[in-house]
């Protein structure tokens, strides 16, 4: 049961992992190159899209890594799990604090109603996901480590 727990945990987390870094490195860029009205309410449409399904995926990630660290708590690895779900709660701080405020506002944007720095706007979005990215990333990368 421990196993099918790690698996799941890993695969969970993985797929996030994969879903913002193409985010990150694939769809925002399409949608950059886009004319400014298509790119802009590309970026709306996923903000909504993804903004709806993404803190269930955090969360149920978070809860996930706890579940690990309590079931296998003397066991090798434990402190490998233990940061990868700190490194996931700064994630879920992170993005409470800095991406989803932009995120919130941008959702609603259409070419009439978005404001003179909307472009400012996403690429602060972008820099803050980055980092974002590079969290995630490290809690996945700590996650495998303690497979072994």
């Amino acid at each position: 049961m421990f196993n099918a727990l790690e698996v799941v945990t890993i695969v969970v987390v993985g797929v996030m992992v994969g879903v913002e870094f193409s985010v990150a490195f694939v769809i925002n860029p399409i949608l950059n190159a886009l004319p400014e009205d298509s790119g802009q309410l590309g970026h709306a449409h996923g903000g909504r899209m993804l903004g709806a399904v993404m803190p269930v995926w955090y969360i149920g990630s978070l809860v996930l890594v706890g579940i690990w660290a309590v079931a296998r708590w003397h066991h090798h690895g434990t402190g490998l799990v233990v940061t990868a779900g700190m490194l996931l709660i700064l994630s879920v701080i992170m993005s409470l604090l800095l991406l989803v405020p932009i995120n919130n506002r941008s959702k609603t944007w259409t070419p009439d109603n978005r404001p003179a720095d909307w472009k400012q706007q996403l690429n602060r979005w972008d820099r803050y996901h980055y980092v974002r990215v590079a969290v995630i990333i490290a809690a996945f990368a700590l996650l495998v480590a303690a497979l072994t």
